[in-house]
């Protein structure tokens, strides 16, 4: 007997998203784009197509797989071709097929498929799930037949798996042992949906009415704006630029924010307008203060003068063992550092200073393109909800780079640090001690001759 089964017609994203072949493939990014239908439409062509697959759809409440795929599927398949169990959940195709719908309100309803077998694997919004329920799940990717293993997520920039779906499909950040030919993320935003467009054009207006940061994730599927982002105001348009060479009359600062898990060092210039530009970017692991030092300098020009490198304060605490601060050992290794200060939320405040639009649109703070971890970084630092003047400590590694940029924020803002206005000009002598002498001595020129210098 033949059953007549009516399949849609996918539009152009929705098309690129069912051919996709990379093992872990992401589908959306914004409101609107036409996930569920699609993740419907590759389940129902996979089991006619495939005997014998296993396919397993997954949201997080028992209402959204109803409402989005139960519900859709019961009246989209007949059931003289594929039957719905209620008790499993499942729908069994008479070729052995089927597909299974399920849902995890908490990450331990994800380890009782420990063991279980899939041939595909749809998580819908998977930016509500934590990176835990991602690797069981990936784990279930298996089974003897011939039938390529596949993993396909809809998301969107919100939610607690925000930033582990970004690092891996939009960011492409990978870590040891993961290969980014398996990744693939296809953008799919509500322009993209023409019947959505014509059916309901209202629903764009909707969009473009809620409030900023929302509308650039759900209008736009922005991933540099995550809910709680401390920093959004941040935006790639405006505050990062193509990497251009640094007049030698701008001041340049080195500040770093080290520890033996990471040691992140930026350099900064400033312009005659006090505009300041992040040019240079050292991001490297398990660095002893030595190697610290001397990757540091490796890094530094021959033309290059660094008004001061700048760290934080709890270097200089003395080693109960060696009685000596971490700061002398930087200094005994050839790179002499300058004391900022470690207060979180002026710091903070002062990157939210620099990264401020004028009337015109413009900032004061610019990072050249090649600093690609601040860049992915700082706009990833959550607000913590205790103390909402400050960040979250977690994820620790995305913590390093702004950390090393707020040392140098709060030292710039600082009125007793930022003595730039008041340059003064040294005789050719004069400069060339400046330059060659170390931070204490550079303070007791400036003390004897005023300044800083004109450079």
């Amino acid at each position: 007997m033949t059953v007549p089964v009516v399949l849609g017609k996918p539009q152009p994203k929705q098309k690129e998203f069912m051919m996709a072949t990379a093992r872990y493939v992401a589908f959306g990014g914004a409101r609107g784009g036409g996930k569920s239908w699609s993740v419907r439409e590759k389940a129902k062509r996979l089991a006619l197509k495939w005997e014998g697959i296993k396919i397993l759809i997954i949201r997080k409440t028992y209402t959204d797989l109803r409402d989005n795929h139960i519900l859709p599927l019961r009246a989209e398949l007949p059931s003289e071709l594929a039957p719905y169990k209620e008790t499993d959940k499942a729908f069994c195709f008479r070729n052995g097929s089927r597909i299974k719908c399920s849902y995890f309100a908490n990450d331990s309803d994800a380890l009782q498929y420990q063991g279980q077998e899939y041939d595909v694997i749809f998580l819908e919004e998977a930016t509500q799930f934590s990176e835990l329920v991602f690797h069981v799940l990936k784990a279930c990717l298996r089974g003897a037949n011939d039938f390529p293993k596949r993993m396909y997520l809809t998301c969107n920039p919100d939610g607690i798996g925000f930033l582990w779906v970004k690092r891996l499909f939009v960011s492409r950040d990978y870590l040891p042992g993961e290969n980014p030919d398996d990744f693939m993320f296809i953008q799919s935003l509500v322009d993209d949906n023409e019947i959505l467009m014509r059916k309901n054009p209202d629903y764009v207006k909707q969009l473009d009415s809620l409030p900023e940061g929302m509308k650039e994730r759900w209008r736009y599927g922005s991933w540099d704006v995550a809910e709680g982002q401390y920093f959004a105001e941040f935006r790639r348009e405006i505050h990062t630029c193509e990497p251009f060479i640094i007049p030698k009359e701008w001041r340049r600062y080195i500040s770093i924010d080290y520890g033996l898990d990471m040691l992140a060092a930026y350099w900064i210039a400033v312009d005659n307008s006090m505009n300041c530009y992040v040019y240079k970017e050292l991001c490297q692991s398990d660095l002893p203060i030595s190697a610290a030092a001397e990757a540091i300098n490796g890094m530094r020009t021959a033309d290059e003068n660094i008004y001061c490198v700048l760290a934080p304060p709890d270097l200089w605490n003395r080693s109960q063992e060696t009685g000596k601060s971490k700061a002398l050992l930087f200094q005994e290794a050839g790179l002499t550092l300058t004391k900022s200060n470690n207060d979180r939320e002026a710091g903070w405040l002062a990157i939210k200073e620099l990264l401020r639009q004028d009337l015109e649109g413009n900032s004061r703070l610019h990072i050249f393109k090649t600093c690609t971890r601040l860049i992915k970084n700082l706009p990833e630092l959550l607000r913590d909800p205790k103390r909402p003047t400050d960040t979250m400590n977690e994820p620790h590694d995305i913590t390093h780079s702004p950390d090393a940029l707020r040392y140098f924020a709060i030292y710039w803002v600082s009125p007793e640090n930022n003595q730039i206005i008041k340059r003064v000009k040294y005789r050719a002598d004069v400069l060339e001690d400046y330059f060659n002498a170390t931070e204490e001595e550079r303070q007791i020129i400036i003390k004897k001759y005023g300044g800083p210098p004109e450079i």
